[in-house]
């Protein structure tokens, strides 16, 4: 059953346990701040006491002050490192699979046109985003907040007037900090809207380099990657302007308190005679603070980009799956595909599907055709469940999908679409996708009845042969009759292939078809072709039209 539950910040969602190590992580990131804070500040006592020349033993107690504050400064902080990035690995590592799992019933219905790269880029991209808050926003905040409340105190216990500067310092600091907010927020939502635009004209140019060539528009499509690389560069130089700001003013601020304090304590009226070396370790706090209000500029940003990546994921995520899957029952042994009165639509405003009447036997082999906008492509997504029908019925053995289980419906189905992925790696970890634990007899099989014997005897190192990243490339028709072989390799009785011929020559895509269909001779095979060519080796060539279409039983049919 798909269990849809809002995605939310993954600070959120963490463990007791978790959300404890950060928490930890921030007070001991904070003493490591605050032995940096002190160090300063005593070192400025030091000093300044040395040059009364007194007793050597009366600095003993600074000196050792010095040096554990020097030793504790990097020992706080690899404890820290330590446990706060465990934390956020652990974190990363739910999140992921938590995504991922969200993912799956919202294939590809609810994944917009994205091509897939993009999808899984942005998605890691995002979630890293999400996790980075932990250790760039939370611990540092924490530990910010844990070494300026010391400085703090200890200025009001030294001296009023400096502890009032010092809240004062602070304060201002969060004022900066909100600025910087904001200003980062702005920035990220340029930033990414042309970043986009970007993606969306070089996809554009590289994937249609013959149609716009054919056109005459090469020229000008150039233009717009040129165009929205030139708004991708403003957009960043504004964002990286109002990061300067916000650590500019940080900086203004550290001088100011500094100024400030120096001009009110080494004023004998005003301090009230304090000691010389005290208001030398008070002057000296708000510039060792400078170092740690600092952190709140790249803090912020890193909110920033979590808070926006956290909305994106929502956005994908929190949308209701497109299959409904409630149902344990398994299917039969008869595969037969009835559709009655079936429509669908991937949105909500559109019917992508006409009402259409179709039925396939076991073992026949039909090729789908029609104009663009026809449906094909749903009626593939209808079929393997990845979209449940907008009305009308879908049967398999007579028997409604609804009330069969989906992961066992989805079994029945191998699917091929017109780009296979090859992914880095051997040959045979490429082909075991379809069937894990197949042994390398049944994949060189596989292959052969695809037509690929050839190929695969011309292989270095055979199944071991490592394709894509730089080793052995492989060609377009090569590439789809490796989609073939894996539908052929996984033993599943329905083959539905998306335009598997699109991207070859003639002679290719005969050559393709025919080793297709011999290879599944006895299983069903549905086959998408805007292309005369997709209709050869089929049994029965189905035509889809922008309306109502009826095909009727294949000759020699009985209900």
């Amino acid at each position: 059953m798909n269990q849809w539950t809002p995605y939310g910040p993954s600070i959120k969602k963490q463990s007791a346990p978790s959300r404890a190590k950060i928490v930890i992580a921030g007070v001991i990131g904070g003493l490591a701040v605050g032995c940096g804070v002190f160090l300063t500040a005593t070192s400025g006592w030091l000093i300044v006491q040395a040059s009364k020349h007194p007793v050597i033993l009366t600095l003993l107690t600074a000196v050792v002050g010095v040096r554990a504050f020097g030793m504790g400064r990097p020992a706080f902080r690899y404890v820290e490192r330590v446990i706060s990035h465990d934390a956020a690995l652990n974190s990363l590592r739910h999140e992921r699979t938590e995504v991922y799992r969200r993912l799956i019933p919202l294939t590809p219905a609810r994944l917009g046109r994205r091509r897939r790269a993009d999808l899984l880029t942005g998605v890691v991209r995002d979630l890293d985003d999400v996790v980075d808050l932990q250790v760039r926003t939370v611990v540092p905040l924490i530990a910010t907040l844990v070494a300026s409340a010391a400085a703090v105190i200890v200025g009001f216990v030294l001296n009023a007037t400096a502890g009032f500067v010092l809240v004062v310092f602070c304060a201002s600091a969060v004022l900066v900090g909100a600025l910087d907010l904001a200003l980062e927020r702005r920035g990220q939502a340029q930033v990414l809207e042309a970043r986009a635009a970007v993606q969306r004209a070089a996809h554009l140019v590289s994937a249609n380099p013959a149609e716009l060539q054919a056109i005459g528009a090469s020229d000008e499509a150039l233009r717009w990657i040129d165009e929205a690389q030139a708004e991708l560069e403003g957009a960043s130089r504004r964002q990286a302007r109002g990061r300067s700001v916000g650590l500019g003013l940080s900086l203004a601020l550290t001088g100011t308190a500094t100024v400030a304090l120096g001009y009110l304590l080494f004023d004998p009226v005003r301090s009230g005679d304090l000691d010389t070396p005290l208001a030398a370790l008070l002057v000296f706090m708000p510039l060792a603070l400078g170092d740690v209000l600092g952190l709140i500029p790249d803090a912020v940003g890193a909110l920033a980009r979590g808070r926006a990546a956290t909305k994106r994921l929502s956005v994908l995520l929190d949308q209701a799956p497109a299959v409904v899957a409630t149902a344990h029952d398994e299917p039969g042994p008869d595969t037969t595909v009835e559709l009655r009165d079936v429509s669908a639509a991937w949105t909500d405003d559109a019917v992508h599907l006409a009402p259409l009447d179709l039925m396939i036997r076991p073992g026949e082999h039909v090729t789908i055709t029609g104009p663009n906008g026809s449906g094909k492509s749903t009626l593939l997504a209808v079929l393997a469940r990845h979209l449940d029908p907008a009305s009308g019925s879908y049967l398999i053995g007579g028997r409604d999908v609804r009330s069969l289980s989906l992961d066992a419906v989805r079994d029945l189905f191998a699917v091929v679409d017109d780009e296979p992925h090859i992914f880095v790696g051997t040959v045979r970890a490429n082909m075991l996708l379809a069937r894990p634990g197949a042994s390398d007899q049944q994949v060189a099989a596989a292959l052969v009845q695809s037509g690929l014997g050839h190929w695969l005897a011309a292989l270095p190192a055979g199944l071991d042969t490592e394709l894509g990243d730089g080793n052995r490339g492989v060609s377009g028709g090569e590439r789809a009759r490796l989609g073939i072989a894996r539908a052929v390799l996984s033993g599943r009785p329905i083959v539905l292939l998306d335009e598997p011929v699109a991207h070859l020559d003639t002679p290719t895509a005969r050559e393709v078809l025919a080793d297709l269909h011999s290879a599944t001779s006895g299983r069903t095979v549905i086959l998408v072709a805007h292309q005369p060519v997709g209709t050869i080796g089929a049994q029965r060539v189905v035509k889809l039209n922008d309306h109502r279409s009826y095909e009727p039983a294949p000759p020699g049919w009985t209900s």
